[in-house]
């Protein structure tokens, strides 16, 4: 393919890429701007709260690991 032909097409899809990326949205927490924007799904009130029921029973783990028996359980297996 000719250097004339291929190199203006070349930069027009650099251009479109770089058009695409101002109104895309740059991950789940960001919003895109204008019309294109909508609400990041990590923003909305049943994601909120699933990912905060998640974080209680992650620590609810973390607890229960650390609890006395426990400790004294992998102390007496030494």
């Amino acid at each position: 393919m000719s250097d004339r032909i291929f190199l203006p097409i070349l930069a027009l899809a650099a251009l479109g890429m770089i058009v695409l990326a101002s109104v895309w949205p740059q991950g789940y927490g960001a919003r895109s701007p204008g019309p294109f924007g909508s609400i990041p799904i990590q923003q909305t009130p049943a994601m909120r709260a699933a990912m905060a029921r998640e974080q209680e029973t992650i620590r609810e783990k973390q607890q229960g690991a650390r609890s006395p028996a426990a400790e004294a359980g992998l102390r007496s297996g030494q």
